[in-house]
């Protein structure tokens, strides 16, 4: 293995070497103050990245940016971290962005796992009464757990955003992030002459009001944006599905579990008389298994503004746990199902990310984990273009690859929900009067055509609910395109293949085409020692190459353009006799290039470009090289570029 890591790029240091294009800046990122001859107030505090909101997305944002050295400051209007475990599920694609900085580790250990606590999702009466149906999830159905082996190093975690917001914020903390809570945005200005953007800030507990005044800004504030509604930005804005009511209990239901192990449960009781704030809901586990999320769902003619008592609520509970369990209240939350995205996330030095471009109902777990990805594929982008290692246009890509995914991942969770519907209609839970709700019930049990049917329909829709419970294709098989990767030299566009082919949602099949997520393989030793995966060799601030016998030559290519362009580059050779042995032949049917091909890939470890095989020189090989990785970085367009051949 080569690795070519240049020293202004080096991560976790703490001290980043400025390039040229820096002369002049604080090597942190962050200054006290800053005194300017043109008249500009110098009262305003100066820091080169300001991010709004210490949530998933700004404290992920926080953390990836300081890996590479770089700090600045975090505030968020909150008076804490969360202090509900909204989101929960965290999947593979968002733990190996939190495995590159080393974090996955103490988050496995705080968190639920999937075999343990995550095996199904059921549909029942009450938590202690007659089950209607349950569904394997999360990777726990026997048919589907080599999926998400195979899909990554990492395994699906239920983790509240009450102890993951903590971890990051220590983290971020720790790695020179200045940090404040209780402290709000009210404004900001972008100078047009400089480019600088000062920020009006208020402290919330003294009231008093101040500057800073940053390069960059990162709107990671949530659904209710200061960001996003400054900036104007445009919203695709689809009609909501109503309001939701969280209900956090404590309430020790180990012993209802105990054989029905599982962090979701539907409850539906159409034969009772319901509340109009709590027609159905889900129990959601939060610590097992004496901490519980109640979800409450208002039926349609419920007042959104309603206000039920403490002891409404309470009773609600006590209906959908069913015995006599003590249970206690510690908060009541609402929110509505929305359906929104930004058209972009990003304008001159400012970006936006999370719950502030994209917000949804929580289904298919897709929230926090989309918020952690945004903050992955935009803090390589900074830092390179910080450190003077590409230019700004770099930071358009950002827009281009990850607003699309914010617009399919809205799309199907608000489609996740509706597929619920199919569900309550089988039930007959969506008819108004309780004589034709039991009626139905009635019709589940009988040998006539209309039962057979119901009974039909009902095992139909609950199975249509793996698109939520096992949607491996929608967490994992992202495709980027735009000038952020390099697939003109592909003969073919991009195609779905094998299962992932039939349903996208439901199936992941690994490829090396760019713009695609760099395959999970397990590579080892001649004489083993412990399996490394391939998403381990890559990563980590650098960009590396994947080549195998006979190609040598992008060895020396890579370190030819690791120079000059000052980049950090790694390669790694896999095959026979090679710096990493593929004992499976896992990456040899996967690898889609010839075994002296090349796959590049980028430091958010995606798929840049592919080389069917090594070039007639290293000469050639370096041009080549030299030619993509400038059309990536955003030096050049692809077309602009062209192959020097070797003198």
């Amino acid at each position: 293995m080569v690795s070519l890591m240049a020293s202004n790029i080096d991560r976790d240091d703490g001290n980043e070497t400025p390039s040229s294009a820096w002369h002049g800046k604080q090597p942190n990122g962050y200054e006290a103050r800053r005194h300017y001859s043109n008249g500009q107030d110098s009262s305003a505090t100066d820091t080169e990245f300001l991010i709004v909101g210490a949530g998933p997305a700004g404290a992920s944002l926080a953390c990836f940016l300081a890996s590479y050295g770089i700090k600045g400051i975090m505030i968020s209007s909150a008076s804490g971290t969360a202090n509900t475990p909204r989101a929960h599920i965290t999947n593979m694609a968002a733990l190996e962005c939190l495995r590159d900085i080393g974090l996955d580790k103490q988050l496995e250990k705080i968190s639920s796992k999937g075999d343990d606590y995550m095996v199904h999702t059921r549909w029942c009466h009450s938590m202690a009464g007659e089950e209607y149906a349950r569904l394997h999830s999360w990777g726990n159905d026997p048919k589907r757990k080599g999926d998400y082996e195979l899909a990554s190093p990492c395994i699906p975690v239920d983790l509240p955003q009450t102890l993951l917001e903590p971890v990051l914020v220590r983290h971020a903390i720790l790695k020179g992030f200045k940090t404040r809570f209780d402290t709000t945005l009210l404004s900001f200005v972008e100078d047009a002459d400089t480019g600088l953007i000062t920020a009006k800030l208020r402290d919330n507990i003294s009231n008093h009001e101040y500057q800073v005044r940053t390069k960059y800004l990162f709107g990671a504030d949530g659904a209710r944006s200061q960001v996003i509604k400054q900036l104007d930005l445009p919203l695709s804005v689809k009609p909501g599905q109503g309001l939701a009511i969280n209900v956090l209990v404590k309430a020790d239901l180990s012993h209802l579990v105990q054989n029905r192990k599982g962090n979701l449960h539907w409850v539906m009781q159409p034969d009772h008389e319901h509340p109009e704030f709590g027609w159905m809901g889900i129990v959601r586990m939060v610590k097992p298994w004496d901490e519980w999320m109640f979800i409450l769902f208002p039926d349609r003619n419920c007042d959104p503004q309603t206000q039920p008592s403490k002891e409404e609520y309470l009773q609600r509970v006590k209906d959908f746990i069913g015995d006599d369990t003590p249970a206690e209240i510690l908060d009541v939350s609402k929110w509505f199902i929305n359906e929104i995205v930004a058209e972009k996330y990003s304008q001159g030095n400012i970006f936006c990310l999370g719950d502030a471009v994209h917000r949804h109902p929580p289904l298919n777990g897709l929230g926090s984990n989309t918020c952690i990805q945004d903050a992955f594929n935009l803090a390589w982008k900074i830092a390179y273009v910080h450190k003077g290692l590409a230019p700004a246009s770099l930071l358009s890509s950002y827009s281009i690859e990850r607003q699309p995914v914010g617009r399919s991942v809205i799309i199907r969770a608000n489609q996740a929900f509706r597929d619920h519907y199919r569900i309550w209609e089988a039930l007959g839970t969506d008819l108004p009067d309780i004589s034709a709700r039991r009626q139905v019930l009635q019709e589940f049990l009988s040998t006539t055509p209309e039962g057979r049917k119901r009974r039909r329909d009902f095992q139909e829709a609950i199975k249509h609910t793996s698109h939520e419970f096992h949607g491996l294709g929608i967490e994992m098989g992202q495709l980027y395109t735009g000038h952020g990767v390099y697939a003109v030299d592909e003969k073919h566009p991009y195609r779905q293949s094998g299962r992932a082919a039939e349903d996208a949602v439901l199936y992941y099949e690994p490829s090396t085409y760019p713009g695609c997520r760099l395959p999970h393989v397990w590579l080892n030793k001649r004489t083993p020692t412990k399996a490394v995966s391939t998403i381990d060799l890559a990563g980590n601030g650098a960009f590396t190459i994947f080549t195998g016998i006979g190609g040598s030559a992008w060895k020396e290519a890579a370190e030819r353009v690791a120079i000059q362009l000052g980049i950090p580059l790694n390669v790694h050779s896999i095959g026979f006799g090679q710096d990493w042995e593929d004992v499976y032949f896992d990456w040899e049917r996967m690898r889609g290039v010839e075994e002296s091909g090349a796959v590049l890939v980028r430091p958010d470890r995606f798929v840049a470009w592919r080389a069917p095989e090594a070039l007639a020189s290293t000469g050639d090989c370096a041009a080549k090289l030299i030619q993509v990785m400038e059309a990536i970085l955003g030096y050049q367009s692809p077309g602009e570029c062209e192959v020097k051949p070797e003198k």
